[in-house]
């Protein structure tokens, strides 16, 4: 375990039992259907990698990178695009991938956004649920895991850029933001 964890919050093993389960939950809902599976850089990156190995019906990706954390531990509210998708989403069935739904505020705005390029429908899949922190709602179609409000790291969420490459979640330790 890294130095800089607290403790182990979803081990490798849940992780995949959790991607399977939504997996195979996509497979049914989205059968003869056209998926397009847009993963919200960079976080979603793991989940989406790991959710693709279990997807059984055709599908395409594109990936989205949208801000609104900085280096902080907690969402300014202000969302920028910093890079859009490259496939036309008129007539798609279109699933966000996200890592971690907090504030709501991020995929509220990418929700409106995505409407407004007349895709046939948009669901969110997430891996994880802050509902604590909720904001803004947003309806989830597949939620992986309800958390309780605790900074986590690990399986591509990061901290100031940082342990996005650890394949578990883990809870790290205050003293690595405290002096934020």
């Amino acid at each position: 375990m890294n130095k800089d964890i607290k403790e182990i919050l979803i081990s490798e093993e849940e992780i995949t039992a959790i991607t399977m389960d939504i997996a195979d939950r996509i497979n049914k809902d989205y059968e003869g259907k056209t998926l397009l599976l847009v993963g919200l850089l960079k976080g979603s990156l793991n989940f989406m990698a790991e959710l693709m190995k279990y997807i059984t019906i055709p599908c395409k990706i594109d990936f989205m990178a949208v801000s609104s954390y900085g280096n902080g531990t907690e969402s300014t509210g202000r969302v920028n695009i910093v890079k859009d998708v490259s496939t036309s989403l008129e007539g798609v069935d279109v699933l966000i991938i996200e890592d971690i739904i907090d504030s709501g505020n991020t995929l509220s705005f990418i929700l409106k956004y995505f409407k407004a390029k007349n895709c046939k429908s948009v669901e969110i899949a997430t891996l994880l649920d802050k509902p604590s922190r909720r904001k803004v709602e947003v309806p989830v179609k597949y939620s992986g895991r309800a958390i309780e409000d605790l900074f986590v790291v690990g399986f591509g969420l990061d901290y100031a850029e940082y342990y996005r490459n650890l394949p578990y979640i883990g809870v790290l330790k205050e003293s690595v933001y405290e002096m934020e």
